[in-house]
């Protein structure tokens, strides 16, 4: 019975994780991260080593700043300010919120480009910001969706 607690907590920190790449609300490397300790906690530890924690380890940081520099990268590459890169962080945050079912596109889209009127930016170069921040969003997602797969990958391999 225990054996089936720790497998389903396993596999929710997993499944969460993974939604994760998609969901920014979702703690996503930081779940695939803890699924590991739980299995190690309920199984054993024996199978991770110092290679398993460092590679895993180093995911994660890459997965912090990717997160962050890929999104500022596509706002920066479409022309946009540091007030666009705040406004579409903030657009993501609150999006799923405030509009559910769309809010993950336009809350960033409408984020990047409200942040880059009050920047003193033209309608145009707003706009051109607004969807370098969905690219950059985009562009985000499936860094983070690829890089937490192979978190798992790497997992199922350590345990076999």
């Amino acid at each position: 019975m225990v054996d089936v607690l720790g497998w389903i907590l396993v596999i929710v920190l997993l499944l969460v994780g993974m939604g994760g790449a998609t969901f920014p609300i979702l703690p996503g490397a930081l779940a695939i991260y803890g699924a590991f300790f739980v299995y190690g906690l309920f199984f054993s530890f024996e199978p991770f080593g110092f290679w398993f924690w460092s590679i895993q380890t180093i995911i994660v940081i890459v997965l912090f700043v990717a997160d962050y520099a890929v999104s500022a990268w596509g706002v920066k590459r479409y022309g946009g300010s540091r007030g666009s890169v705040i406004g579409s962080t903030i657009g993501v945050i609150l999006g799923p919120f405030v509009i559910p079912a769309f809010g993950l596109v336009i809350g960033p889209f409408l984020g990047a480009m409200l942040g880059e009127v009050i920047a003193g930016s033209s309608l145009e170069r707003s706009f051109k910001a607004a969807v370098g921040a969905v690219v950059g969003l985009f562009t985000s997602m499936v860094t983070k969706f690829i890089l937490q797969l192979v978190m798992i990958v790497l997992f199922v391999i350590w345990i076999i």
